[in-house]
């Protein structure tokens, strides 16, 4: 079946229609985020044209910003005075806290109890009432159900939601305005919101753009479900990704994965911390772990060079929220006084 065929197999789920509606919602409230080439990855690593859409400087500093606010700008007037919920291991969580003040709606965030500690305090710092609930995001998202029902908040869910997906689409948009001969993208997947949006968005405009997603060896629920053909688990450890740390992919998001999505790479934790100190060193970029993971593929070498060597690419940076001591953990852990020629240095 054609890519087009593909794109219009999924449309009741999201399309090019709900995206560019999206677009127009979220552009008095959300940033364009720059799209820089990395020479590094460009002539070191992979022979083609590499660029890092930067959306680890959007507001809040990630891209769930983009997604929560459409879906909250979507919300009737009686929803909204009911009050929202969400859960979130953190980015999310700070895409509704922002949007719920800017519209003067109160909002629940129902987080992880190991979610990073400077993602629950800019959080409450945006004005969000914060519960931390539960040893993984799926703990949180089944806390967050409970609170809805028992309080009749109104659920903005972090992933599986149409007008969410169709807010992180608005990537692909701006990808295409800046590239619209863009060969590759590669993208962070945890649930599969700003996978679905961002597939949807660059092939309804051009089937054949090779569309690559990327998940930690230790968490990848949506891989797995991509393999199995069904939705399925998969949570073996922590991940420095925590952002992707979602068990289960969404209902409505795997559909649109499973048929608009080309591959999946799964890369090693020490991958990911290696990834992150490049785009630091490298690049000058301050990046959480799920906003390294398609950086990782690429330095990893676990991308087939087809999809690379004189092509362009796009691997999404999606996030910046890392918690400094996480940061001085990794480096300590990859540069060791005793050891200090190890990794990619100057």
């Amino acid at each position: 079946m054609a890519t087009n065929d593909l794109v219009s197999k999924t449309a009741d789920i999201c399309n090019i229609q709900d995206i560019e509606e999206a677009r127009a919602i979220i552009k008095p409230y959300a940033r364009e985020t720059p799209l820089i080439q990395s020479m590094f990855l460009s002539r070191n690593v992979t022979k083609g044209n590499v660029f890092l859409k930067m959306e680890n400087m959007q507001l809040t500093g990630s891209f769930k910003f983009r997604g929560a606010n459409n879906k909250i700008n979507h919300l009737t007037a009686e929803q909204r005075e009911r009050g929202i919920v969400t859960a979130s291991a953190g980015n999310h969580a700070q895409g509704v806290a922002l949007t719920a003040k800017i519209l003067g709606i109160d909002a629940t965030v129902v987080m992880p109890e190991e979610a990073p500690l400077a993602k629950q305090q800019a959080t409450a710092g945006y004005g969000a009432n914060v519960v931390l609930h539960g040893e993984t995001f799926n703990d949180a998202r089944l806390y967050m159900e409970q609170l809805a029902e028992e309080k009749g908040l109104t659920i903005v869910h972090p992933y599986d939601d149409r007008e969410v997906m169709a807010g992180q689409g608005t990537i692909g948009l701006e990808i295409l305005d800046k590239i619209w001969n863009v060969d590759t993208v590669i993208v962070p997947v945890g649930g599969g919101g700003l996978i679905s949006g961002v597939a949807t968005a660059l092939k309804s405009f051009n089937p054949s753009i090779h569309i690559i997603g990327v998940q930690s060896e230790n968490v990848h629920g949506m891989d797995a479900s991509y393999e199995l053909g069904e939705i399925t688990s998969h949570h073996d450890d922590f991940t420095l990704a925590d952002g992707t740390d979602v068990a289960i992919p969404g209902n409505l998001t795997f559909p649109v994965v499973q048929n608009l999505v080309d591959e999946f790479v799964l890369v090693t934790e020490d991958e990911i911390a290696m990834a992150m100190t490049d785009l630091m060193q490298r690049a000058k970029i301050v990046t959480e772990g799920a906003g390294a993971l398609p950086t990782a593929a690429l330095i990893s070498g676990k991308v087939d060079p087809k999809w690379l060597e004189g092509k362009n690419i796009v691997a999404l940076v999606s996030g910046g929220n890392v918690d400094l001591t996480r940061v001085s953990g990794i480096i300590d852990h990859l540069f060791k006084p005793a050891d200090t020629s190890k990794g990619v240095v100057g």
